[in-house]
């Protein structure tokens, strides 16, 4: 297991191998180009729910900075919680896979980039509809922006993702070879953050996650709640009933706008609307409904609403 363990964490901690190192330059020159291209307009329009529509693919100085800091304070974070889950991941792929996968094996790629794209479809619904989750997830939802700034505002806690990846050591995938294909996935999901692009021809719409489908995704309106989880592939959605076509122009956000540019409240302001709702409920049904229902769960008789359920 050490042997393992090692060689593992010298993947980790060199740069080369780790594909979101490798993307930074790309990052931030599409960044640029987008803001450049942008004119980082600030001016917003009333629509007709009242809120305020951001002009298409624009930036503000203030929403950008923001996701800007907490995708670099999520560099450290994700390193250490992917420290963490090395240790597990060793262990189980050491003591408990019943076969281990050659890593220069193409099959063993493909079955790794599937595998990564199908936990992460679940793990992504799972953060839609458990609160608790929903806590760590809503931060990347809650720009009223849609741009590549807004990809890199990313959450901080990744235990949720860690434990979703444990399948994979499972089934004989190499520990670090774990990191490499989620990073992969994440570089793609990048580029899917804009509205710069619009459709793509049918046969990529059908089969990919592309731009349009995750402008859905990020979208506030009713229609467009909790569709498109797809990370690479839009198929899984397809499969499982939750692929949604942009019909309008989505409204970004959360439906309960938090209003602040302060990284830490975005982080952590849903778990204490959790722990404030937790406090106030009379039950311990709806104690363990405020935490693990979805976001916006109210008792059937509820004496007092949820201190924040909003969605994005």
């Amino acid at each position: 297991m050490w042997e393992t363990l090692l060689q593992s964490w010298g993947s980790l901690l060199e740069p080369l191998h780790d594909p979101v190192t490798l993307a930074i330059p790309a990052f931030l020159l599409f960044l640029v180009l987008e803001w450049t291209a942008a004119r980082t307009l600030e001016h917003t329009e009333p629509g007709l729910d009242g809120r305020a529509h951001p002009p298409r693919g624009g930036y503000e100085l203030r929403d950008a900075r923001a996701s800007l800091s907490m995708g670099i304070v999520s560099v450290a974070t994700s390193a250490a919680w992917k420290l963490l889950a090395l240790v597990g991941y060793s262990a189980i792929w050491v003591y408990l896979a019943p076969w281990h996968l050659p890593a220069d094996a193409w099959y063993t790629w493909v079955i790794l980039l599937l595998g990564v794209d199908l936990l992460w479809y679940w793990y992504h619904r799972m953060a839609h509809r458990v609160r608790l989750v929903w806590a760590t997830h809503q931060a990347h939802h809650s720009s009223e922006y849609f741009n590549f700034a807004t990809a890199l505002r990313q959450k901080w806690n990744n235990s949720g993702e860690i434990v979703m990846w444990l399948p994979l050591p499972l089934i004989g995938i190499p520990p670090w070879m774990v990191f490499v294909g989620f990073s992969v996935n994440l570089v793609y999901q990048f580029f899917v953050h804009t509205e710069r692009v619009g459709k793509l021809p049918r046969p990529v719409e059908f089969v990919f996650n592309t731009p349009s489908h995750h402008r859905v995704h990020h979208g506030s309106d009713p229609e467009y709640l909790d569709r498109n989880y797809g990370g690479i592939l839009i198929l899984w959605d397809r499969m499982f009933g939750t692929f949604q076509a942009e019909t309008h122009r989505p409204t970004y956000g959360l439906t309960k706008p938090i209003g602040t540019y302060n990284i830490w409240d975005l982080q952590t302001h849903e778990y204490r609307a959790i722990a404030r709702d937790w406090r106030a409920a009379a039950t311990w049904r709806a104690k363990l409904g405020y935490t693990f229902g979805p976001p916006g769960w109210v008792p059937a008789e509820p004496s007092i609403e949820p201190v924040s359920s909003a969605r994005g």
